[in-house]
């Protein structure tokens, strides 16, 4: 038994050496001890091999069973650690939106600038604008750059999830050295790297009803990149009790749609055009059905467009109407999208609804 001891610690002290990932070294130690325990298995009683490694195969059965319950206790405590702290870099300085440009920023934005549709004026309204950003995932992670890219002043992200090694297939505002680390803080550090002149704030929670309220008032636009349908339900709730305008998109395999859901402007909510969440299992998630690793990014990108299209005024926005993509034929399709006067959440019954001012106001 010793022997493979001090083969465990040489192959560690090799990997140190080589400047191995712990990682991979715990890798290769776990494979000795398959080795071990598998040579027990298959030998018979009374092999020299057997008598030089402990003779049974039960005392390193007892230490994998002690290693793994040390090694699922640290993974849980350090889990638990990262969402508890604050974002490592801090928050960032608050812009002031009435501040005048810089020159950096006058360069930095120069493309928008020349756009008759934005304008400086237009640039202005995005660097005045604040938006929530519900996810950092695969719509997300594009959403979030191409907003900081386009100097919103304030961009809020929640997300209790960490980085895992499936997400960098789609994510791409994450990177593998952040695998383990909260996504919002690593969507941050990203924003952050792109453009120093904006202000990004990270939530490592999950969307509740108990915070959502006190979240939501403190952004003019809200975008949903969500894969799950309570907190898509909650999402559109809370935006409509408070006027607020949705931007929210869906992606599966090949697929994705994309609409503005805005009843205090004249158009529907989410539950207008989705009245009945589909049962459990009916609409599979990526993990269970896939997704092509470009198609977030599509979807991503046209929702960050919709935002800047919607907060600068140019242009016309999906308000009332709904984009279906399809990625694998090159199709795409432009649907009309109409508010329910019964709808439970926007319509005018709807108990803390949002009811559409008059015209006239």
């Amino acid at each position: 038994m010793l022997f493979v001891l001090i083969l465990a610690g040489v192959i560690w002290g090799i990997g140190w050496l080589m400047k191995a990932p712990i990682r991979l070294r715990l890798v290769m130690i776990a494979v000795l001890w398959v080795a071990v325990v598998a040579a027990h298995v298959v030998l018979p009683p009374g092999n020299p091999l057997r008598q030089a490694t402990g003779g049974s195969a039960a005392s390193w059965l007892v230490l994998g069973g002690v290693a793994a319950l040390i090694a699922t206790y640290g993974r849980v405590l350090g889990r638990l650690r990262r969402r508890a702290e604050p974002d490592p870099a801090g928050p960032t300085p608050a812009p002031d939106p009435k501040a005048p440009f810089t020159p950096a920023e006058l360069d930095r934005y120069a493309r928008h600038i020349l756009l008759r549709e934005i304008g400086g004026p237009g640039q202005r309204q995005l660097k005045a604008a604040s938006v929530l950003v519900i996810g950092a995932g695969g719509l997300g992670a594009p959403a979030l750059l191409y907003l900081a890219a386009s100097g919103v002043g304030r961009i809020g992200v929640i997300d209790d999830d960490l980085v895992e090694p499936s997400n960098l297939q789609r994510q791409i505002i994450h990177a593998d050295d952040r695998i383990g680390l909260p996504k919002a803080q690593s969507a941050a550090q990203t924003m952050r790297a792109l453009n120093p002149h904006i202000e990004v704030r990270s939530y490592t929670r999950r969307l509740t009803e108990e915070i959502a309220d006190a979240l939501f008032s403190d952004h003019d636009l809200i975008l949903d990149g969500t894969d799950n349908f309570d907190t898509r339900y909650l999402t559109n709730a809370v935006a409509v009790r408070q006027g607020k305008p949705l931007i929210a998109a869906a992606i599966t395999q090949w697929e994705g749609q994309i609409s503005l859901y805005d009843p205090a402007r004249g158009g529907p909510c989410y539950a207008c055009v989705f009245p009945v969440r589909p049962a459990p299992g009916v609409v599979p998630t990526c993990a269970e059905a896939g997704v092509a690793a470009p198609l977030p990014g599509v979807l991503g990108s046209m929702m960050a467009l919709e935002a800047v299209k919607h907060l600068t005024g140019a242009g016309e926005t999906l308000r009332g109407k709904m984009l279906l993509f399809d990625g694998l034929h090159s199709e795409n399709r432009l649907i009309r999208v109409n508010r329910r006067a019964d709808c439970p959440i926007c319509g005018a019954e709807a108990a803390g609804g949002w009811t559409a001012p008059d015209a006239a106001q």
